[in-house]
């Protein structure tokens, strides 16, 4: 059956526009509670949510939803992405439900699902939940099988608990001066707070939600606020999250950039010296910079690629048995910790390399030169602009002239209708050329 509602990351739309309505908020409520009422014990469900104005909204619509089916609701309130996974599986719960758009901007929303082992759902299981939202009536819960509803106060609490307990237990930050960006989002109290716990100096920015604000113009996709306080304040480093905090970008001392690439570098290593690296190698996408797989090669350490989209690093780190995976734009996917990208305890484990070593972050952070890498977004309205004639001539063109030195990724956004046309290789001219030819023929198809 053709995916309508789930894509690369759950659902996820324009809020009271288009399909994502408190009507679909609680057909899914309904259906997911359907697809997981297995066994005879009485089945719960966590569900938490970011900042933004509509998660209220949405929140309620999906209780009604999972409530009518008969699955009791656990509300946690703003925590991250992350949290939500780790409470799914501590408090037994069926499933797990986050209430995000992750990056994108307040007008938005989503939802995303989590099973009981805390994971993200598998591709049959939100099939099955599709066929389900699209089918006719579902079965209602009748007299006093209909669920409750009910908030915890201490979900914070958890899960900065979980976070400071992936280091070591006598190692302290108090020789950082760190400045933490939470984006007006999901981890504007967890993060500062578990950094602070830890004797951290925090500047906190970005964690004065007030339902607009969410990812505008602070947080990792937004990084001049986060760069410039660094800056003023003298820092060690500067941390940015997204709005649902499951990725991170980093800032040196320096106000340099540190991509999801280094930082996987630097995990790798250290995890290398102690012997906790499985398989010898990292998972990432096709998005990664070829600088990377070079610096691990020269270490001994493969990279394997996947498409564009955490889950599918996530599926190869389980299926191949590899503990250390993420994404050049932050998601860092630590198994031996968490079940899916975690900035806040990525963010722990980057203090921890500075602590423990003592050296200046942008030492510890740039282990590798990355070659040159430009990516274009051609934003469009409809059709399908990569099986125009034209474009498929200029990606063969651009693929014969970048051979041997560089390569080249032309996708379609899963979320978003865009086309991003990525080029790297070690002439950067050559690299600027072929974006350039390809989105002008993605623009003359699109339109």
């Amino acid at each position: 059956m053709a995916r309508k509602f789930f894509g690369t990351d759950g659902i996820r739309g324009r809020a009271n526009a288009g399909d994502l309505t408190p009507q679909l908020a609680m057909r899914v409520g309904q259906a997911a509670g359907r697809h997981f009422l297995r066994g005879a014990h009485k089945h719960r469900v966590i569900i938490g949510k970011d900042t933004r104005l509509s998660g209220y909204m949405m929140e309620t619509a999906l209780v009604a939803g999972f409530t009518s089916v008969g699955m009791d609701v656990i509300l946690t309130g703003p925590l991250p992405t992350p949290a939500i996974a780790m409470l799914t599986r501590e408090m037994r719960a069926d499933i797990g439900v986050m209430i995000s758009a992750s990056h994108n901007a307040y007008p938005d929303n989503g939802i995303k699902l989590f099973g009981p082992d805390g994971f993200k759902l598998s591709d049959e299981d939100e099939e099955a939940i599709e066929a389900l939202i699209q089918d006719g009536e579902l079965p209602l819960a009748q007299g006093d099988a209909i669920g409750r509803a009910r908030r915890i106060e201490d979900s914070r609490g958890r899960y900065i608990h979980a976070v400071k307990r992936t280091v070591g237990q006598d190692l302290r930050f108090d020789s950082l001066k760190v400045v933490v960006d939470c984006a007006n989002g999901a981890a504007y109290q967890v993060a500062p707070t578990a950094i602070w716990e830890l004797g951290g100096t925090v500047i906190a920015i970005g964690v004065e939600p007030n339902g607009l604000n969410i990812n505008d113009k602070v947080g990792s996709t937004s990084l001049e606020a986060v760069k410039a306080k660094v800056l003023e304040e003298g820092a060690d480093v500067g941390i940015a999250l997204d709005g649902d905090a499951d990725r991170l970008i980093v800032v040196d001392e320096k106000g340099k950039t540190v991509d999801g690439d280094q930082i996987m570098a630097l995990f790798a290593m250290r995890m290398k010296a102690r012997g906790t690296l499985k398989g010898d190698g990292v998972v990432s996408t096709v998005m990664s910079n070829l600088g990377l797989e070079r610096f691990l090669a020269n270490e001994g350490l493969k990279l394997i690629r996947t498409k564009v989209g955490d889950r599918y690093v996530l599926e190869a780190m389980r299926e191949g048995g590899y503990n250390l995976g993420g994404e050049q734009s932050g998601h860092m996917i630590m198994l031996d910790y968490s079940t899916t990208g975690d900035g806040t305890i990525a963010a722990m484990q980057m203090l921890a390399s500075l602590a423990s070593t003592g050296k200046p972050a942008s030492e510890v952070l740039h282990l590798f030169d990355p070659v040159p890498q430009l990516l274009r977004n051609v934003v469009y309205s409809e059709g399908d602009p990569l099986s125009d004639p034209a474009v498929k001539a200029a990606i063969t063109d651009a693929e014969r002239r970048l051979e041997g030195s560089g390569r080249l990724v032309i996708r379609a956004s899963g979320t978003e209708p865009k086309i991003r046309v990525m080029a790297e290789g070690d002439v950067a001219a050559e690299v600027e050329a072929a974006v350039a030819s390809i989105c002008e023929a993605v623009e003359k198809a699109a339109g």
